[in-house]
């Protein structure tokens, strides 16, 4: 069984501005792979579910059975968990999409973590928006 950890975020410079999304994958301490990505324009809570989305993509393409998502978004954290309604329309899509992608993993944490416990995800979610020009930076 193969269990990966998640470090995710999302970046907007603006809110809505120029965004990015980061995400650290880790097996047992060690890196596995890192992704940032430019997003185009949106806003950080978008950014937040778009970096969700494309770290269980991932964790998928690694054919992990389990996944713990560490994420400092406090809206994202407790929308999954059900704590939190998702009553932004714009939001409720990409909910939809995380909630389904979630699924297909045996086991699925999503937990909340202070903004000092991501700075890696952070910095990558900051490159992402630096490369504005859509350049996927990941590392394999």
């Amino acid at each position: 069984m193969t269990e990966l950890t998640l470090f995710i975020d999302g970046a907007s410079k603006g809110n809505p501005g120029h965004a990015g999304i980061g995400i650290r994958i880790e097996e047992g301490g060690e890196i596995l792979t890192e992704h940032c990505e430019y997003i185009g324009c949106t806003t950080n809570n978008v950014a937040e579910y778009r970096a969700l989305i494309k770290g269980l993509e991932i964790a998928a393409q690694f054919k992990a059975n389990r996944v713990i998502v560490f994420s400092d978004s406090e809206l994202v954290v407790r929308q999954m968990n059900g704590t939190y309604k998702v009553k932004s329309g714009g939001l409720l899509p990409l909910y939809q999409t995380a909630r389904m992608r979630s699924r297909t993993f045996d086991g699925f944490q999503i937990r909340h973590v202070r903004r000092e416990q991501n700075r890696e995800a952070d910095r990558l979610a900051n490159q992402g928006i630096a490369t504005k020009d859509g350049a996927d930076t990941s590392k394999k």
